[in-house]
């Protein structure tokens, strides 16, 4: 790419200044006809005179609204020819100008009798409006002949009706074919501008011969145009009403920009983030207020979010620094009296009226997100004893505290253990990082307790990375001494992972891949932290019974990984062909050195440690067509059972270990709620941030299985699950199994925002399992245009016997359920993913502020139960009707095809 300097528009602190040059064009003289419909025309200007005397405005709009006052040209008397040749300087500096501005020029004529549009002893003469900035964002420069609309001042409105370049017109749903004069005009001043600039290199002898062909040019097209008006003006002044409208010559005024040395970029001025020190030490009491009302003038494209389009501009949301640094006096005073603590005795007391008890009710239904009033929080506080035997109230209460009053921090402290038990979901939204008071994390850590080891599994994922937000994730305290640290988090899962295996076995591979992360995206103490966490549950597993042992199990399982990851990037970094590499991973494996092939003891697998495995079959591995070339290998277990997983290096898999976590979890919230959707989710483990190992599913792509069977997913299944009784030849617990593994895969996938799906990414195995695989994009992200919310392709519904069956209609009712039931558990996930904001996780670290926004736009928690289910609905319709899908995936295919 060739280097490109430019200069940005926020350092050019000049006055705008616009050159006002010269009006191109004439009229005819009115005829008498039109003079008697309308005496007051005799007395304009410019119908006594070919050159009576013309003044210029000119005016800066943004966002379909003034910007600055208008500046005039002087007086001057033409005798020839309407040429200005003036310099107008506008009262705003360029660094100041917005990327929608634009320059309304009107050219006033005189009238003394006034009339529409009139102004004093002036009347629109014509009008036109250039932008500031190109398609490109570039700032004009250089001459620009302006189109002028005739006896209309000119407009800055977003969609204005005096463009400077005339539209192309439609006839019958064809493009108007311009004169061909006008074209070749219209290519002369492009060249023209470009010769202006030096891009073209000059030649003074030819040069002069073209600008006088140019002149010549110009002549005759003004000519045309009066001969044009005298047609029009003979054919229409019988009927018209207005003489004004006969007057249809072109006119076109020529104005310059300044010219600089470079080119002005647009560039927005960047307004100062937010001191951390300040709004770390008040993160419970600074709110952001909403966005202030917005009276959008006429013309302005407003949507339905109160935003104008790209040409309307955009609202700024700017920091004020007085915010966090210093309370508001009046609201600080108000809230002392409202929350006195004298009346703390009379609140035990009180009792909500049935108004105030509607009022309340709504507040315990706000979702985690969801933001408090002040009148709200009052509201709370004031009747936080009636609140206690509602569950659903305690993170409400909290949010109402001011934690920097000592006094009102104390009683709240109080007051929590008097709470009723509350919900995990709650408990995980307490360790947030909006939640930094110890006593309010002891407080949730103490419900997790309660906890079994499978319920606390689901979560380990989240709470591993909630040690982020612990002040004082451990105690230094080496005594038996209760301390508050005692109840920390850290202490919490040290504890209770070094009494459970399966805990035990994924806290430690969790803690390892953040030890190993060494990416500029994860800070030094983190690692420092999850260092000490790690060698604090070594310490606390060896005084367990069997800790000795399993201690060793994990420093084996090490070793296995250590070997395996050598492996893979030795075949990786090699430049044999594929079935070179093949036969060099079967000799690696085979290696005595190596001892894959039985091992002495069997070894608990990290990626599911239930599975203990004696050693591996080097002759079934095999290397994948993919680019990082990932590994097949299967284990040997101690039952002779054969367990494949894929190994890969060069990849980070921990987003795609998060998706498979929580769609883990919804398969467990949907059986709760009594809907087996069959989903089985594979299994994943990350055990560096550049290598980890996938569970391997017996299964086939349905790119492969419809290029095999001719676009058939029933000719498949008909292959593996025959049937002569069932409807459409297949085994019905089988095209039960499908139909709801789709159903929940679809839903599940739209709820996360699962990008990049192509038919090669959608899996199905023999048994009617359907899956996805391959999660590199999630949260919206995708890498296609035009992608669709919801993958859901015509070779699925195919499958399920097409949209006349009844296997079609299940499998939406499945989506319906699933739907609605997810939305019930959707804080809990909301909580989750709230908790993984300082992952260095890829999707996520790119706008971590907006992970749990992103997640909660797609439950839709605004509607009730019957619009979600018809939103849904309307989901699945455009899903299948999405042409561009069909598109990328035909295009995927074939490049798949070349690659192989």
């Amino acid at each position: 790419m060739e280097t490109f300097s430019f200069a940005s528009s926020s350092t050019l602190k000049l006055p705008v200044s616009l050159r006002i040059n010269m009006l191109e064009g004439s009229q005819k003289q009115l005829p008498f006809s039109a003079l008697l419909k309308r005496p007051d025309l005799r007395f304009r200007g410019s119908n006594t005179s070919p050159h009576s005397d013309l003044y210029v405005t000119a005016q800066i709009w943004t966002d379909s609204k003034p910007l600055t006052v208008p500046v005039q040209t002087p007086y001057k008397a033409f005798k020839n020819g309407r040429v200005w040749n003036e310099w107008l300087t506008l009262p705003i500096q360029y660094t100041d100008v917005p990327l929608s501005s634009q320059i309304a020029i009107t050219i006033w004529d005189l009238s003394p009798v006034g009339g529409e549009g009139s102004h004093f002893h002036a009347i629109p003469f014509g009008g036109t409006t250039i932008p500031f900035f190109d398609k490109d964002s570039t700032l004009y420069k250089g001459r620009q002949r302006c189109r002028v609309h005739r006896h209309k001042q000119a407009d800055g409105l977003s969609s204005t009706s005096t463009p400077h370049v005339e539209p192309q017109k439609r006839q019958r749903g064809q493009l108007h074919r311009q004169d061909a004069s006008v074209s070749e005009m219209e290519r002369l001043e492009v060249l023209l501008k470009k010769h202006e600039m030096g891009e073209i290199p000059e030649n003074k002898w030819l040069d002069d011969l073209v600008f006088r062909q140019i002149e010549r040019m110009t002549r005759e097209g003004l000519k045309k145009g009066e001969q044009n008006g005298t047609n029009r003006t003979g054919t229409e002044s019988n009927g018209a009403q207005d003489g004004e409208k006969v007057d249809e010559e072109p006119f076109y005024l020529e104005v310059e920009f300044p010219r600089f040395d470079q080119p002005v970029v647009f560039e927005d001025r960047q307004y100062p983030a937010p001191p951390i020190s300040m709004s770390a030490s008040l993160s419970g009491d600074i709110r952001l207020k909403p966005p202030p009302e917005v009276s959008f003038g006429p013309g302005i494209n407003v949507n339905a979010d109160g935003y104008g389009d790209a040409n309307a501009g955009r609202l700024v949301r700017i920091f004020d620094p007085e915010v966090a640094a210093r309370d508001n006096p009046a609201e600080s005073k108000h809230r002392r009296i409202v929350r006195s603590h004298r009346t703390g005795v009379m609140d035990r007391d009180l009792k909500p009226n049935a108004k105030i008890r509607d009022e309340l009710n709504t507040i315990m239904g706000y979702g985690p997100t969801q933001e408090l009033t002040s009148e709200e929080k009052d509201l709370v506080w004031k009747f936080r004893h009636h609140l206690t035997r509602d569950k659903r109230a305690l993170t409400k209460f909290i949010k109402s505290v001011v934690w920097n009053d000592q006094t009102e921090a104390r009683l709240a402290i109080q007051i929590l253990p008097k709470w009723t038990q509350i919900d995990v979901d709650d408990a995980l939204e307490l360790l947030g990082p909006t939640f930094d008071n110890p006593s309010v994390r002891t407080y949730a850590v103490d419900r997790l307790r309660k906890a079994d080891d499978e319920e606390l599994l689901d979560y380990l994922l989240q709470l591993v990375q909630a040690l982020k937000f612990e002040h004082h994730p451990l105690s230094d305290e080496q005594d038996g001494s209760e301390s508050p640290q005692d109840s920390s988090l850290a202490k919490f899962l040290i504890t209770r992972a070094a009494n459970s295996f399966l805990l035990g076995n994924y806290l430690h591979w969790y803690l390892m891949v953040e030890c190993g992360d060494h990416s500029p995206q994860q800070r030094p103490e983190y690692r420092k932290l999850f260092a000490k966490v790690e060698y604090e549950f070594m310490a606390e597993l060896v005084k367990t019974p069997d800790g000795v042992e399993r201690r060793k199990t994990l420093l084996r399982q090490g070793e296995l990984i250590t070997v395996l990851s050598k492996i893979s990037k030795d075949i990786r970094h090699s430049r044999e062909d594929r079935p070179r590499k093949i036969d060099r991973l079967k000799r690696y494996l085979a290696d005595p050195k190596n001892e894959l092939v039985s091992f002495e003891q069997p070894l608990p697998l990290p990626l599911e440690p239930e599975v203990s495995v004696v050693g591996i079959y080097p002759e079934d591995a095999t290397i994948f067509k993919s680019s990082l070339l990932p590994l097949r290998i299967t284990f040997r277990t101690n039952n002779n059972e054969r367990y494949p997983i894929i190994f890969k290096t060069g990849d980070d898999l921990r987003q795609d270990q998060l998706v498979i976590q929580i769609i883990t979890l919804m398969d467990r919230l949907l059986l709760k709620e009594g809907l087996d959707l069959k989903l089985s989710p594979y299994r994943i483990l990350a055990t560096s941030p550049s290598a980890g190992a996938v569970q391997f599913v017996p299964s086939m792509s349905l790119a492969a299985a419809c290029t095999k069977h001719k676009g058939s997913l029933l000719a498949y299944l008909r292959e593996h699950q025959p049937s002569s009784t069932d409807p459409l030849g297949v085994r019905k617990e089988v095209m039960d199994t499908y139909v709801k593994s789709c159903a929940g895969y679809c839903v599940i996938t739209y709820l996360l925002g699962v990008g990049d799906r192509h038919l090669d990414n959608l899996m199905l195995s023999p048994n009617g399992h359907f899956f996805h695989i391959d999660f590199g994009y999630i949260l919206g992200r995708d890498p296609k245009p035009f992608a669709p919310l919801m993958k859901l392709c015509r070779e699925m519904i195919e499958g399920m016997g097409g949209v006349n069956h009844q296997y079609y209609s299940q499998f939406k009712q499945y989506c319906f359920t699933a739907y609605t039931a997810l939305r019930k558990s959707a804080n809990l996930i909301l909580n989750l993913f709230a908790l993984m904001r300082e992952a260095n996780v890829q999707d996520i670290r790119i706008e971590p502020d907006k992970v749990v926004a992103k997640v909660l736009e797609r439950f839709h928690l605004e509607m009730s139960e019957e619009e979600a289910i018809r939103h849904f609905e309307v989901l699945i319709g455009d899903s299948m009707g999405a042409f561009m899908p069909v598109v990328i995936d035909r295009l995927h295919g074939f490049v798949q095809n070349l690659r192989a």
